[in-house]
């Protein structure tokens, strides 16, 4: 071969290098829409406004905001990692665009991986928002940072599961609706408004598993109570995170 001639070397590019780029065009896709916004921040913020200052919701002693803020900031992390990521992923697969993907070199787990680092990257702009808010109704954090990004990570893996998971086994149509009817009934009765000591015993026990619910409880013990990692609570995220995952990887279809 003579000195400067290219040798043509045809194959997929480095599995990490792939994963960025997906997770770079999700959420590119994820901020342009504003349906998702709607969803993802402006819910969130309205209600954090709302039952901060107006009595509705008996949130027990102190200031209403530091009981509300953990729990939408739960919230927040379920609009964005399993209620939008589902419509959205469930609206990809019916119009072909997952089908396509399914016939590059990107893995199933991989694309999986880039949907999820693309909704931890729109959380940290909710987290942001959304704290700068509550700073302003006069809220008053306490506790370690580690703590809660663990709660985050671990909340965002569970919900992101659960969403691809809907995503990839249900119809699009079928998607939209389970997945807003869940995120109305979690917004109810999973801890975020309501306290769960607010309902009969048996249902608070069995309400506690939720993700929502212990997401919501953790960052409560951490920013509320200021306790260190609310093992408890980390673990039942880590369950649901491991079993969403794993049933995705394993159940979802391209088409």
């Amino acid at each position: 071969m003579s000195t400067g001639t290219f040798a043509p070397r045809p194959g997929a590019a480095p599995i990490g290098r792939m994963i960025a780029a997906q997770a770079a065009l999700e959420t590119r896709m994820l901020l342009r829409n504003g349906e998702q916004l709607l969803l993802t921040v402006v819910i969130p913020s309205l209600l954090l406004v709302l039952f901060s200052t107006v009595d509705v919701v008996d949130t027990g002693a102190g200031e209403p905001v530091d009981f509300l803020a953990p729990g939408v900031l739960a919230l927040a992390v379920m609009s964005t990692a399993f209620t939008g990521q589902a419509i959205a992923t469930g609206f990809e697969r019916r119009y072909g665009v997952l089908k396509r993907l399914g016939a590059s070199p990107l893995p199933r787990w991989a694309l999986m991986c880039a949907k999820t680092l693309s909704v931890l990257v729109t959380e940290v702009l909710q987290v942001a928002l959304l704290a700068l808010i509550a700073f302003g109704l006069g809220w008053s954090p306490r506790g370690g940072p580690l703590p809660v990004l663990l709660l985050l990570v671990a909340g965002t893996a569970a919900f992101s599961g659960l969403g691809l998971l809907m995503a990839g086994t249900l119809r699009a149509e079928a998607t939209l609706a389970a997945a807003n009817l869940v995120f109305l009934l979690l917004l109810v009765g999973g801890g975020v408004i309501v306290p769960l000591d607010r309902f009969p015993g048996t249902a608070a026990s069995v309400l506690s598993l939720l993700p929502i619910a212990a997401l919501s409880e953790g960052l409560r013990d951490v920013l509320q109570h200021g306790s260190g990692v609310p093992w408890g609570d980390l673990g039942v995220l880590a369950v649901w995170a491991v079993l969403g995952l794993g049933a995705a990887a394993r159940l979802f279809r391209w088409e």
